[in-house]
This record gives C-alpha cells, sequence and structure tokens, in this order.
C-alpha cells in the first residue's frame, strides 16, 4: 500500500509543479504599458504610415523623374542588312546621262552596315521641364503632409484604443469586488435566513443580483479581452500578450483655452491644410505646363553616323552638330481644351480648401465643446459617487434595522457600482477628448514626435 501512497503523492506534486509554471508563464506573458510606450510602438508598426511612406518614395522619384527631363537624350542604332545583287548606277553633275547599267556590273554588293548615334539637349522647352520640376515638388511636399496628417490619426486611434482598454480592464476590477461584495452579502443573508431573521424571498433576491453580476463580470472580461487583442494588433504585438494599462496621467487634465487659440493653432499646423495648399500650387505649375504648348521647342542636337557597304562604299567621322527647332501647328486647337482642364483642376483645388477650412473649424468647435463636456462630467460623476456611496451607506443601515426593504439595498448597490463605472470612464473620456482637440489642431503629432521625426520635419 505504501508504494501507491508515495505515487499519489508524486503525482500530487507533478501537477502543483505543472500549475505553478503555467502561472508563472502566464504571468511572464503581462506586459506594462504606458499610453506613450503605446503611441510610439502604434508609430512603429503602423500599416498606413507604411504605406504613407511607400507614397512619399513614389512621390519623390516623380521629382527625381522631373529633374532628369534636363539632362541630354543620347541614342545608338545599328543595322547589319544582307541584300540581293541590285544594279547599281552612279551619277554625278558632269557625267553622261547615260543609265546603262552595265558599267555597275562589276560592283558586287551584298551586305550594309551602319551605326548612328545622336544627342539631343533640351535648351528651351515653353516652360514645360521647369513647371514639372514645381509641380512634382509641390506634389512630393504634399505626400509628406499627408503622412504627417495619418501620424495624428494613427496616434489618435491608438490613444481611443489605450481608453477602451483601461476602461475594460477598469470594469472587470470594479465588477469583480461588487461581486465579492454581493456573495459576501449572499452569506450573510443565508446565516439570517437560517436563522428565521431573513425571508426566503429576500435571501432569493439578493442571490439573484449575484448571477446578474456574476454575468455582468463575464461580459467585461470579453469584453476586455477583445480590447486587449485590438490593442496588441495596433501595437504589432503577439495577441496573447496580456497587458497591464498604466493609469498615470488619466488625471492630468490642462485648460481648455479659448476656441480662437485652437483655431489658430490649427492654421498653423493642420498638416492637411498644408497639403492641400501644396497641392493648390502643382495645380498652378500644371496650367503653365499646358500653355508651354503653344511656345517651340529648342535643342542642341549633335550626332554620328558610320556606313560601310563591303565593296562599294565606306562612311566614317561623320560628326554634325547643330540647333534643332520644333513647333506643332496642331497645338492652336488642341492646346485649349488641355489648358482649361488643368483650370478646372485648380478651381477644385481651390474649393476643396475652401470646404476644408470650413471643416476644421466645425472639427475644432466640435472638440472643444466635447472636452468641456467630459470635464464637467468628471465633477458630477465624483459628486455622485460620494452621493452613492453615503447612500448606500445609509440604505445599508437602514436595512439592518429593518426599515427598508431588501430591494431598496440591492438598488443601492446597483446605483454605487454605476457611479463608480462612469466616473472611472469619464476620466478616460476626458483624456480621449483632449487629445482629440490637439489632433484637430494640429499639435497631437508634436507631443509624440522623435528626434528623427523632427529633423525630417525642419528639412521640409
Amino acid at each position: 500500500m505504501k508504494p501507491n501512497v508515495f505515487n499519489k503523492v508524486g503525482v500530487w506534486l507533478l501537477l502543483c509543479l505543472t500549475l505553478f509554471s503555467v502561472q508563472q508563464a502566464s504571468a511572464q506573458s503581462a506586459r506594462k504599458l504606458t499610453l506613450d510606450e503605446a503611441v510610439q510602438l502604434g508609430l512603429q508598426n503602423s500599416k498606413q504610415l507604411k504605406l504613407n511612406q511607400a507614397q512619399i518614395d513614389e512621390a519623390t522619384a516623380s521629382l527625381k523623374e522631373a529633374k532628369d527631363n534636363r539632362l541630354p537624350d543620347l541614342k545608338l542604332s545599328g543595322s547589319y542588312l544582307r541584300v540581293n545583287s541590285p544594279n547599281i548606277t552612279m551619277r554625278t553633275g558632269g557625267g553622261s546621262s547615260d543609265s546603262s547599267g552595265g558599267g555597275g556590273s562589276s560592283i558586287n554588293v551584298n551586305s550594309a552596315m551602319y551605326g548612328m548615334a545622336s544627342l539631343s539637349l533640351p535648351i528651351y522647352t515653353g516652360g514645360k521641364i521647369k513647371y514639372g520640376i514645381e509641380s512634382a515638388k509641390y506634389l512630393a511636399q504634399a505626400a509628406k503632409l499627408d503622412a504627417e496628417s495619418n501620424r495624428d490619426a494613427v496616434i489618435q486611434n491608438t490613444i481611443n484604443a489605450y481608453a477602451n482598454l483601461y476602461k475594460a480592464s477598469k470594469s472587470v476590477e470594479l465588477v469583480q469586488q461588487n461581486l465579492d461584495q454581493s456573495r459576501q452579502r449572499d452569506n450573510d443573508f443565508s446565516n439570517l435566513e437560517k436563522n428565521g431573521l431573513l425571508a426566503r424571498n429576500d435571501l432569493l433576491k439578493s442571490q439573484l443580483q449575484t448571477s446578474n453580476v456574476e454575468l455582468a463580470l463575464l461580459d467585461a472580461q470579453r469584453n476586455r479581452k477583445m480590447a486587449n487583442v485590438n490593442v496588441n494588433l495596433m501595437l504589432g504585438l503577439p495577441e496573447d500578450t496580456e497587458l497591464d494599462v498604466d493609469s498615470t496621467g488619466l488625471d492630468v487634465l490642462p485648460d481648455a483655452k479659448s476656441v480662437v487659440d485652437w483655431e489658430t493653432a490649427a492654421g498653423q499646423n493642420r498638416k492637411d491644410v498644408q497639403a492641400l495648399s501644396a497641392r493648390a500650387k502643382a495645380a498652378t505649375s500644371a496650367i503653365s505646363i499646358a500653355k508651354a504648348d503653344y511656345l517651340p521647342s529648342v535643342a542642341l542636337t549633335g550626332g554620328y553616323v558610320a556606313l560601310n557597304v563591303p565593296n562599294f562604299l565606306e562612311v566614317t567621322n561623320a560628326v554634325n552638330i547643330g540647333v534643332g527647332v520644333s513647333y506643332n501647328v496642331a497645338t492652336f486647337w488642341k492646346t485649349p481644351a488641355k489648358v482649361e482642364k488643368a483650370k478646372a483642376q485648380a478651381r477644385q483645388v481651390q474649393v476643396n480648401q475652401e470646404q476644408l477650412d470650413d471643416q476644421v473649424r466645425l472639427q475644432i468647435n466640435q472638440a472643444y465643446q466635447d472636452y468641456l463636456l467630459a470635464r464637467k462630467q468628471i465633477d458630477v460623476y465624483n459628486v455622485a459617487v460620494e452621493q452613492a456611496n453615503e447612500n448606500y451607506k445609509i440604505t445599508k443601515n437602514k436595512h439592518d434595522n429593518n426599515l427598508v426593504t431588501t430591494t431598496d439595498l440591492l438598488d443601492a448597490n446597483v446605483a454605487q457600482l454605476q457611479a463608480v463605472l462612469n466616473f472611472a470612464f469619464a476620466k478616460a473620456d476626458a483624456v480621449v477628448a483632449y487629445k482629440k482637440l490637439l489632433q484637430t489642431s494640429g499639435i497631437l503629432n508634436a507631443q509624440y514626435a522623435t528626434p528623427d521625426t523632427n529633423t525630417t520635419n525642419t528639412k521640409q
């Protein structure tokens, strides 16, 4: 019998060690995460910012392509031809008019070879190259500004996801505390019911509320799990990474200032406004490019030709240089449509600028009012928590003295939990509202800018 006892003890020890190891592994996978760390990880792993970088690279390559149009074109060509036995008649200005092919029958030509090299350097193109470079430069600048505007959006989305994770975690914590309190109340009520001091119906009411709290806890845990996965995906972390949010800084709420101050900041810092301004300049350059078709093109040309027809002709060292002028007369009836199209596109950009200006003002006013509301809600919910706690304390004392019903006590408990949840959520919502106000004013990026980002902005 003893060996069996020892075997059972060994199995239990092994199970305990295994459970301990699993707990240790899960504890090691938990990660403390601050809001600043979350934002930096979100910027590093954002798919949108990676796409913007590819668009910047494309716009930069287009600018280089436009500048390369100032360089000369060099073309090389050559051919080797096999021919039949042609009849060859050579005439000179003072020679006989005899067109007989008999004299040429001694020339045996069955192949020909030639090579050519041509060089063309644009001197004047009516401004196409100049304005093409300007347009490409403004479009490249707009692409960089779009990336910075999207960077603000990525930061704001990360803040929203972090706040949702905080609220979900806080819900689990507060509901769990309420569940522990409800279970303790059930035990107290059960003892009172056994001693005949409490009606069976009141005990059932209390147990029913405990069941409801258990269901609320399951729902809160599910919401926290989904919020945790969402943040992990946004930050490029493994899905099973358990995140422990740091609420430090959620209580710090700066002054709201005035709407005029925020609108002034937006006019100076909004990257989407600056990007549209750059596109307006590019559209103006596009009009000049279209008008350049009315003007001729002048280029410096040069070339080299080598020709060899065996048994007949050989040409070497045939170098030429000159100036070429080209003009397409059809531009008189083709170019006006191009110019009108470019002007229409410029007018569209101008209207878009006016619409964006109105949109920015509306966004700032909405974000400003949301932030004021969030700060007022914190004050209101703070008072509500004090009132709910006092109400529950008084109701419990009355219930202990049989002055109120169990339903009144349970209602007071629910009101207390709701007030605490509302206060916790209000603090997170106020932080999100303030960050949104910074985003609409174009200064959110500056709070999380790295040295590399600052260098890039300076260069621009």
